[in-house]
């Protein structure tokens, strides 16, 4: 990861935190449903919005690294276009597409699916592979699986297959327990 210093931009949104826009640069991103409401409970849900998320960030031209989707928010990480900015519309767009289809398979039209979503610029690159590392085991903070991989909805396994061995062993030897990344859900039992 290089750190981009040319055409920098903050923009300051109402009732919300700075938003720094990088071309070219790393984020995290965390989004949840109203309420923490555990709207995609279903597998079947879940395999939509994650599909959804690929779809909507290759649209917008930003490079996924590392997702986590869960039943009340998701996680992810991804590399900026040279258009940064780009990041509020895409969250729309995957919002709203994905609010339609899960109130029509719910038979809740009109009802508000999701709240907030946090974005952080990643310009070092250890913050960059230490959230790598949270993203990936977000599964198991969460207690949904005992080893990262084994969750569908998440890049653990596919950063397993696809990285080097030895990428893969630096990654998790990150420490993940001070990330400050807004993480306060509880799963669906």
């Amino acid at each position: 990861m290089q750190v981009n210093e040319m055409k920098t931009e903050i923009t300051e949104w109402h009732h919300s935190p700075l938003h720094i826009f990088k071309p070219n640069t790393m984020y995290i991103v965390t989004a949840s449903t109203l309420h923490r409401a555990h709207l995609f409970r279903k597998n079947e849900y879940l395999k939509f919005l994650q599909s959804l998320l690929f779809t909507v960030a290759d649209k917008y031209n930003w490079k996924l690294q590392a997702w986590a989707i869960f039943s009340n928010h998701y996680h992810f990480i991804a590399q900026s276009p040279d258009d940064a900015k780009s990041l509020k519309p895409m969250l729309q767009h995957l919002h709203s597409v994905s609010a339609i289809k899960i109130n029509d398979l719910d038979h809740k039209q009109g009802r508000k699916v999701w709240f907030q979503y946090w974005d952080t610029c990643l310009t070092h690159q250890k913050s960059y592979h230490t959230r790598l590392n949270y993203v990936h085991n977000n599964p198991v903070k969460h207690g949904l699986v005992k080893v990262a991989s084994h969750y569908p909805f998440c890049s653990a396994g596919w950063f397993e297959v696809h990285a080097k061995p030895s990428f893969v062993k630096q990654i998790q030897s990150f420490k993940t327990g001070k990330v400050k990344v807004y993480d306060d859900f509880q799963p669906a039992w």
